[in-house]
Protein backbone atom coordinates (compact mmCIF):
# COMPACT_ATOMS: atom_id res chain seq x y z
CA UNK A 1 0.00 0.00 0.00
CA UNK A 2 1.76 3.13 -1.22
CA UNK A 3 1.06 6.42 0.48
CA UNK A 4 -0.24 9.31 -1.54
CA UNK A 5 1.87 12.45 -1.87
CA UNK A 6 -0.14 15.32 -0.38
CA UNK A 7 -1.86 13.13 2.22
CA UNK A 8 -1.30 13.25 5.97
CA UNK A 9 1.68 11.13 6.98
CA UNK A 10 0.78 8.29 9.36
CA UNK A 11 1.74 9.26 12.90
CA UNK A 12 3.80 6.97 15.11
CA UNK A 13 5.34 6.98 18.58
CA UNK A 14 8.47 4.85 18.90
CA UNK A 15 11.33 4.52 21.38
CA UNK A 16 14.71 5.84 20.34
CA UNK A 17 18.11 4.39 21.25
CA UNK A 18 17.92 6.11 24.66
CA UNK A 19 14.45 4.77 25.53
CA UNK A 20 12.73 8.12 24.88
CA UNK A 21 9.45 8.10 22.98
CA UNK A 22 9.58 10.07 19.74
CA UNK A 23 6.30 10.91 17.98
CA UNK A 24 6.17 12.15 14.41
CA UNK A 25 3.38 14.53 15.46
CA UNK A 26 5.74 16.25 17.93
CA UNK A 27 7.45 17.97 14.98
CA UNK A 28 4.23 19.36 13.50
CA UNK A 29 4.47 23.12 13.08
CA UNK A 30 8.20 22.99 13.93
CA UNK A 31 10.27 20.94 11.50
CA UNK A 32 10.21 19.01 8.26
CA UNK A 33 11.02 15.35 8.92
CA UNK A 34 13.05 12.82 6.94
CA UNK A 35 11.84 9.33 7.88
CA UNK A 36 14.35 6.67 6.89
CA UNK A 37 13.17 3.06 7.25
CA UNK A 38 15.93 0.48 6.98
CA UNK A 39 15.82 -3.33 7.20
CA UNK A 40 18.43 -4.37 9.78
CA UNK A 41 20.96 -2.77 12.10
CA UNK A 42 24.58 -3.91 11.74
CA UNK A 43 24.25 -4.90 8.08
CA UNK A 44 26.48 -3.49 5.34
CA UNK A 45 24.06 -1.44 3.26
CA UNK A 46 22.08 -0.14 6.24
CA UNK A 47 25.20 0.83 8.16
CA UNK A 48 26.63 2.52 5.06
CA UNK A 49 23.46 4.55 4.50
CA UNK A 50 23.18 5.70 8.10
CA UNK A 51 26.90 6.53 8.26
CA UNK A 52 26.47 8.68 5.13
CA UNK A 53 23.64 10.51 6.91
CA UNK A 54 25.82 10.86 10.03
CA UNK A 55 28.68 12.28 7.97
CA UNK A 56 26.41 14.90 6.34
CA UNK A 57 24.11 15.37 9.34
CA UNK A 58 23.73 19.15 9.12
CA UNK A 59 21.78 18.68 5.88
CA UNK A 60 19.28 16.35 7.56
CA UNK A 61 19.12 17.51 11.17
CA UNK A 62 19.08 21.25 11.79
CA UNK A 63 16.71 24.06 12.81
CA UNK A 64 14.30 23.16 10.01
CA UNK A 65 14.72 19.41 9.55
CA UNK A 66 14.70 16.32 11.78
CA UNK A 67 16.04 12.91 10.76
CA UNK A 68 14.35 9.77 12.13
CA UNK A 69 15.90 6.38 11.27
CA UNK A 70 13.64 3.38 11.93
CA UNK A 71 14.03 -0.39 11.85
CA UNK A 72 12.17 -3.27 13.46
CA UNK A 73 15.15 -4.15 15.64
CA UNK A 74 14.76 -3.98 19.43
CA UNK A 75 15.46 -0.74 21.33
CA UNK A 76 18.51 -2.44 22.87
CA UNK A 77 19.90 -3.29 19.44
CA UNK A 78 19.28 0.31 18.31
CA UNK A 79 21.23 1.64 21.29
CA UNK A 80 24.30 -0.51 20.65
CA UNK A 81 24.14 0.18 16.90
CA UNK A 82 23.86 3.96 17.39
CA UNK A 83 26.67 4.02 19.97
CA UNK A 84 28.99 1.88 17.85
CA UNK A 85 28.48 4.03 14.75
CA UNK A 86 28.25 7.42 16.49
CA UNK A 87 24.72 8.28 15.33
CA UNK A 88 23.64 11.58 16.88
CA UNK A 89 20.11 11.38 15.55
CA UNK A 90 17.11 9.35 16.71
CA UNK A 91 17.39 5.66 15.81
CA UNK A 92 13.91 4.34 16.49
CA UNK A 93 12.68 0.83 17.23
CA UNK A 94 9.55 -0.39 15.45
CA UNK A 95 9.85 -3.70 17.31
CA UNK A 96 6.51 -3.89 19.11
CA UNK A 97 3.86 -4.09 17.93
CA UNK A 98 6.24 -5.56 15.41
CA UNK A 99 6.54 -3.35 12.34
CA UNK A 100 3.44 -1.25 13.07
CA UNK A 101 5.00 1.97 11.71
CA UNK A 102 6.46 0.19 8.67
CA UNK A 103 3.04 -1.36 8.01
CA UNK A 104 1.38 2.08 8.23
CA UNK A 105 3.81 3.30 5.57
CA UNK A 106 3.24 0.20 3.43
CA UNK A 107 6.81 -1.09 3.49
CA UNK A 108 6.79 -3.98 5.97
CA UNK A 109 8.02 -7.27 4.53
CA UNK A 110 5.99 -9.98 6.29
CA UNK A 111 8.23 -12.80 5.06
CA UNK A 112 11.42 -11.25 6.42
CA UNK A 113 9.83 -9.50 9.42
CA UNK A 114 11.52 -6.20 8.60
CA UNK A 115 10.95 -2.81 7.06
CA UNK A 116 11.98 -2.40 3.47
CA UNK A 117 14.26 0.47 2.45
CA UNK A 118 11.84 3.42 2.28
CA UNK A 119 12.32 7.15 2.79
CA UNK A 120 9.61 9.75 3.36
CA UNK A 121 9.78 13.50 3.68
CA UNK A 122 7.02 15.05 5.75
CA UNK A 123 6.56 18.82 5.85
CA UNK A 124 6.00 20.96 8.92
CA UNK A 125 2.25 20.48 8.63
CA UNK A 126 2.49 16.68 8.71
CA UNK A 127 1.88 16.23 4.97
CA UNK A 128 3.81 13.66 2.95
CA UNK A 129 5.75 15.57 0.26
CA UNK A 130 8.19 12.98 -1.12
CA UNK A 131 8.86 9.25 -0.94
CA UNK A 132 11.11 6.61 -2.41
CA UNK A 133 11.38 2.87 -1.84
CA UNK A 134 14.39 0.79 -2.84
CA UNK A 135 14.91 -2.94 -2.97
CA UNK A 136 16.21 -4.38 0.28
CA UNK A 137 19.84 -4.47 -0.97
CA UNK A 138 19.88 -1.17 -2.89
CA UNK A 139 21.28 1.90 -1.12
CA UNK A 140 19.54 5.25 -1.47
CA UNK A 141 21.02 8.58 -2.57
CA UNK A 142 21.38 11.44 -0.06
CA UNK A 143 21.38 13.87 -2.98
CA UNK A 144 17.76 12.93 -3.73
CA UNK A 145 16.78 13.77 -0.13
CA UNK A 146 18.57 17.10 -0.31
CA UNK A 147 16.78 18.02 -3.53
CA UNK A 148 13.39 17.07 -2.05
CA UNK A 149 14.07 19.08 1.11
CA UNK A 150 15.19 22.09 -0.96
CA UNK A 151 11.86 21.95 -2.83
CA UNK A 152 9.84 22.44 0.39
Amino acid sequence: MALEIGSAAPDFSLKDQHGQVVALSSFKGKKNVVILFYPYSFTGTCTGELCAMRDDLSAFQNDGVELLAISCDTPFTQRVFAEKEGYNFPVLSDFWPHGAAAKAYGIFDEGRGCALRGTYIVDKEGILRWQVANAIGDARSNDEYKAALAAL
